[in-house]
């Protein structure tokens, strides 16, 4: 019954075209909300507090840290910081450049450096950090939380934080997250970063807006050399230089999940790269192979632009999976080796990476290559499975050229995005993508942290469990709601009132079929 009212629907509504439209059903399983693992600082509160204002208020010599006294700058504070302490930074203008030197919590007592509000339920104002070199630089610094503040116009880094040349200590700087923060405007001449990270383990950057950072196809929204055992989450990075995430210097074990990505160069995400050796983090072996960066994660994010939605650059054992790729402007990916074998270094090729689960929507008259593949590296012994390929502008064109063969591929068939041009490509039930991808890796949520089914939906977004569709709220869609839809649009009961905009009338009707034939 509900595939007929669904053609015929499909006839009405959007023309004879789409008669064939599959339609597809949730079942009545209910799925968790699927949240990325909390970091060290949940659930801890502070004991102590030290406040900064800026000048006039706030001073250094007269200053005791209090609310009527607060330091001036945020260096001067935090080295008075003790496991525990809240470094309270009040609104306002602060000039770069402050070092936050061997500041260090404990797991039972970390040490918080932002923005607070001043009044209970408010959300806090960000102080501005602006000018000089570097917005602010964490060295050696453990158990800490950066949050709520704002970085611009600077020109080197926005917030780099390191091990302090200690290459070889995985105690030296480690157990960091930077949260809520706005970085924006930072260089704009070469190899300038938004957030650098270098020599930090077990790092978490969360919920975070990175944009316009370096310049002349140069300079990451995020760049991590040797860091190890992080995430990179719910962060909107755009119009950037570059790349979005960067990831070499022996980077291994990060995920970089949920991201919305806009617009970020040259690679979106460039898994690996090119790092002179004194700089890896641990130090090279002279032993066994090295590489640029292993098990990187990408999962799950929303990428528009780019030259390329992501780059391996001698990178082994990575995953790209169940992300959803927007017009990507040369090439789909890229397969790279930058840094290559010297004595007494050997470098293993870029090698054993795998692609799958994700939607690529994309132009093939503006696609060159779909992999650009470089030499030095193994291309046959990457994994390609379950992707969905679209050529919006020429569906039978969307059959990629790929070096080893796929498995379960979706291709020329529409997806279904909701919104293209507006920015919003989640998928109904009765998406290509719908059911047909694998089980990622690890993080289970989706772009809006709902979890994937078994099997999950290609891409970004899994289906809507409660379809607004479902008007008897069984958690499946049939001709049972349509009746019940139709029954009370006729009642005139309020229910119907599809759109919610107070009035019934036939718009609810065909918004209520639109939405049933899609699933959504």
């Amino acid at each position: 019954m509900r595939t007929i009212l669904a053609r015929l629907a499909a006839s009405v509504v959007w023309g004879a075209g789409m008669s064939a439209l599959a339609i597809s059903t949730c079942d009545a399983t209910a799925r968790p909300v699927c949240e990325i693992a909390p970091t060290f600082d949940a659930g801890r509160a502070p004991t102590s507090e030290i406040n900064v204002a800026p000048p006039p208020l706030g001073s250094n010599q007269t200053g005791d840290g209090s609310v009527a006294r607060p330091y001036a700058t945020i260096q001067y504070a935090a080295a008075r910081a003790v496991p525990g302490t809240a470094v309270r930074v009040h609104p306002g203008s602060y000039a770069g450049g402050s070092f936050v030197t061997d500041v260090r919590g404990t797991p039972e007592a970390p040490i918080w450096i932002g923005g607070f509000s001043p009044r209970p339920g408010e959300p806090p104002a960000r102080p501005i950090i602006t000018g000089g070199s570097e917005g602010l630089h964490l060295v050696r610094c453990a158990y800490v939380v950066v949050h709520d503040l704002e970085v611009r116009n600077v020109s080197s880094n926005g917030i780099n934080s390191d091990d302090g040349g200690e290459y070889d200590d995985p105690t030296a700087a480690h157990h960091q997250v930077f949260r809520s923060l706005v970085i924006q405007d930072i260089g704009g001449t070469g190899n300038q970063d938004g957030l650098k990270l270098s020599g930090v383990y077990n790092f978490a950057v969360i919920d975070c807006e990175i944009s316009r950072c370096g310049g002349a196809m140069s300079g990451s929204g995020i760049d991590m050399v040797g860091c190890h055992d992080g995430v990179i989450a719910r962060t909107f990075m755009h119009d950037l230089s570059a790349n979005a995430v960067q990831a070499k210097g022996g980077t291994t074990n990060i995920d970089i999940t949920r991201c919305r990505i806009e617009n970020a160069g040259e690679r979106a995400l460039n898994i690996g790269g090119s790092t002179g050796f004194e700089f890896f983090r641990p130090p090279l072996s002279k032993t066994g192979p090295n590489a640029e960066a292993r098990n990187i994660r990408a999962t799950a994010n929303t990428i528009l632009g780019s030259n390329a939605a992501v780059a391996f650059v001698g990178a082994m054992d990575c995953v790209f999976a169940h992300n959803t790729v927007i017009e990507p402007r040369r090439w789909i990916m890229r397969i790279l080796q930058e840094t290559t074998s010297s004595p007494p270094y050997v470098f293993d090729a870029c090698s054993n990476n795998t692609f799958a689960s994700n939607i690529v929507y994309f132009q093939r008259g503006q696609i060159s290559t779909y992999v650009n593949i470089g030499s030095n590296t193994l291309p046959a012994t990457f994994v390609f499975r379950n992707n969905l390929w679209y050529a919006h502008d020429n569906p039978a064109a969307s059959t990629p050229g790929l070096p080893s063969p796929e498995t379960g591929a979706v291709v020329g068939v529409d997806p279904m995005l909701k919104d293209v041009a507006g920015g919003d490509y989640a998928i109904c039930a009765s998406s290509a993508a719908a059911g047909q991808g694998e089980s990622p890796p690890r993080v289970a949520g989706d772009f809006g942290g709902a979890c994937y089914r078994s099997p999950p939906s290609i891409g970004a977004f899994e289906i809507p469990e409660h379809p607004a569709a479902d008007f008897d709220s069984s958690g499946d869609l049939g001709s049972a709601d349509f009746f019940a839809f139709l029954s009370a649009f006729f009642l005139g009961d309020p229910a119907s009132d599809f759109n919610a905009d107070g009035t019934i009338n036939s718009q609810d009707f065909f918004d209520f079929l639109g939405a049933f034939i899609s699933g959504c």
